[in-house]
């Protein structure tokens, strides 16, 4: 993706924080769900990244959003994930960001992220 990005002109500054949110979007999916999706629509002013997965979901997102909180178990831990900055990283890196999750069913998220800052 970042290098389709760079084709397109986006500024690397963009690219990195795409980079940053779809990387962590991955993560999360690898490491909690059955199954889930990743799609990147780019527009004229912006990017937006949503994630949607079948899995465990997210029992509260208020607290999964602080840095450092992590439901990680020790195999994902081995890995050297799971440190609880996932959705921190999502968050600071995107202009808007949403989610929702529900337990046992799944976990949507979207980040914007503006080609001009916001």
């Amino acid at each position: 993706m970042k290098k389709y990005l760079k084709e397109k002109g986006i500024p690397e500054g963009i690219i990195r924080k795409v980079a940053v949110v779809t990387f962590e979007a991955e993560v999360n999916i690898i490491s909690y769900a059955e199954q889930g999706t990743i799609k990147c629509y780019i527009e004229p002013d912006s990017v937006t990244i949503e994630a949607r997965d079948i899995g465990v979901g997210i029992e509260d997102v208020e607290l999964a959003q602080q840095e450092g909180y992590s439901t990680a178990d020790d195999s994902i831990r081995e890995m050297g994930f799971g440190a609880g900055m996932g959705l921190a990283n999502i968050k600071n890196h995107s202009d808007e960001f949403e989610i929702s999750s529900v337990p046992n069913e799944g976990t949507y998220l979207k980040s914007t992220i503006y080609l001009n800052g916001k």
